[in-house]
């Protein structure tokens, strides 16, 4: 029975690996390539969904799948909610015997034949913390300790270089945690398997807190905290190298590829999806502000606002984007829906606390939603407005014939803005759904918005200017491209080129001998040419 070991190296950037490799900095990576396949993954717009572990655990893309968000947006209550995993694994279909460490987006024991551990340590898990067996938890907890860098997963420390060291030894030493675990579960508790999945994720969370240390063109690549984010970044790659470089030489008979769904870079999304357009959308509707203006620690010489080293980007969003003082509108709504009283408590607790993205500004405007013509629901990579559609949404404002014309005004509106730092346009592109809108699901919005890179604020000349506001994330989930390398019985060597990131899941089920079809959205590499 063939053996294959899947190392998912989440959030990790094939230009930056190609780069440590020319370096000499990592080896097994470069071995693993030279001597099997290294091919770049495109991931296209999916990536947008935030959900490329999902994408590897079902086995499905948005299309297929149905879901273009983990955000939840109910248009009979104006609710949103951040959710788990909704679709089942293909995992416990396949007759093979699997073992999967931190595999995001999976929920095991299922079946007796997917044993493992999930949300050890994952970035965005998708699913609770628990194990398979159950008592195997609390087993590696006690032999190993807990995670090393719990704080570190959604770390905000850019603003001090004292942070961002701590939070770069915390991810590195998580890393050679994952690695003797990883060993242990393989080698000796859980040796029986056809299937191993491998997840770590310290590339992912270290990438958004440290990117400006390894970007020379990022606005704050000089700062102080670069320094540290720079030798973090390169400690986690090598780290991680470390891990591939041990799983490979310790199962040779295994089939072992590496693989990352997509790329990373500077981010383009937190300020402006997240606070920017909602603020904008806002004024456009009642024409004035409700954003506070932005006192900032210190400005950077081209105008970037820069946070005092102790303070908090969402303790900082939540003074200048309160919650709205009295329930309003979307009490109404609920009302008119048939949920509950005017002032109820649940009521009030669904207005004023989404469930998973609460910390989220563009949350803050929900009570005004229901009296807008179209609003930005929470988003993590690109803007995504919604119309408040008349037969759709429960306080529809736009009647079916405007929707076109609606969504044309929208996009010109956005073409007129421009970032005031630089003077270049704010918004880079947009794009519709491509669907009837009473197709559109819950998921999904009208229209979606790419900014420039590195988008601190935005103005207008009949609404006036938003900003800029300081940086959450200085990474992003921007990189052009992720790749697989992989080497081992079954793997044609020698192998490059592009290909899609749906491919991994019909590989590896290939690999096993088992019908790659039961991952519908890409196909085998090891049938078609790339």
């Amino acid at each position: 029975m063939p053996r294959v070991i899947a190392i998912g190296l989440d959030g990790m950037d094939h230009d930056l690996v190609e780069r440590m490799i020319g370096e000499g900095r990592l080896p097994n990576l470069d071995r693993l390539r030279r001597n099997g396949i290294g091919l770049k993954l495109d991931h296209g717009r999916d990536k947008l969904s935030g959900l490329a572990w999902e994408h590897v655990a079902t086995g499905l893309a948005p299309s297929d799948g149905g879901r273009w968000s983990a955000v939840r947006y109910d248009p009979a209550t104006y609710d949103v909610l951040q959710e788990e995993v909704t679709a089942a694994s293909y995992l416990p279909g396949i007759g093979r015997k699997v073992v999967a460490f931190d595999l995001p987006y999976c929920r095991l024991g299922d079946s007796g034949d997917v044993l493992g551990l999930a949300a050890w340590g994952a970035h965005d898990p998708g699913v609770e913390a628990h194990s398979n067996p159950p008592g195997l938890a609390a087993e590696i907890a006690g032999r190993f300790g807990p995670y090393p860098a719990p704080e570190w997963i959604y770390g905000f420390c850019w603003p001090s270089a004292a942070k961002t060291e701590a939070a770069a030894a915390a991810l590195i030493a998580a890393v050679e945690k994952r690695r003797e675990i990883a060993q242990w579960l393989l080698r000796e508790r859980l040796p029986d398997w056809d299937l191993a999945i491998v997840v770590p994720s310290e590339a992912h969370s270290g990438s958004e807190p440290f990117w400006h240390g390894i970007d020379t063109e990022h606005p704050l690549h000089h700062h102080a905290s670069a320094v540290p984010a720079r030798r973090g970044m390169i400690g986690i790659y090598e780290a991680l190298d470390h891990l591939v470089g041990d799983l490979a030489d310790t199962f040779p008979d295994a089939t072992v590829l590496a693989f990352s769904m997509h790329g990373m870079g500077m981010n383009e999304g937190d300020v402006p999806a997240m606070a920017l357009l909602p603020e904008l959308l806002y004024r456009r509707s009642f024409g004035k502000a409700y954003m506070r203006d932005l006192k900032p620690a210190a400005r950077l010489a081209d105008g970037t606002p820069l946070l005092g080293e102790h303070e908090g980007w969402e303790p900082t969003l939540r003074k200048l984007a309160p919650w709205p003082d009295k329930p309003g509108p979307i009490a109404r709504a609920l009302v008119k829906a048939g949920i509950g009283r005017r002032r109820d408590a649940e009521s009030l607790r669904r207005q004023r606390e989404p469930r998973g993205i609460g910390w989220m500004p563009a949350t803050r405007y929900r009570g005004f939603w229901p009296d807008m013509d179209a609003f930005a629901i929470p988003a993590f990579y690109d803007g995504q407005i919604r119309l408040n559609l008349r037969g759709r949404e429960a306080s529809g404002k736009v009647a079916p014939e405007r929707y076109d014309a609606l969504l044309d005004e929208l996009e010109l509106l956005l073409s007129q803005c421009r970032d005031p730092l630089s003077g270049e346009p704010a918004v880079r592109e947009t794009f519709r759904a491509g669907k009837p809108p009473f197709e559109i699901g819950p998921h999904e919005a009208d229209l979606y918005v790419l900014f420039r890179k590195g988008l601190l604020g935005m103005t207008h000349e009949r609404l006036g200017t938003v900003g800029p506001l300081p940086w959450r994330r200085t990474g992003g989930h921007t990189g052009d491209w992720g790749f697989i390398f992989g080497a081992g019985p079954g793997l044609e060597a020698g192998r490059s080129g592009t290909s899609s990131s749906f491919d991994v899941v019909p590989t590896i089920l290939d690999l096993l001998g088992v019908s790659p079809d039961l991952a519908p959205s890409g196909k085998t590499l090891l049938r078609d040419p790339v």
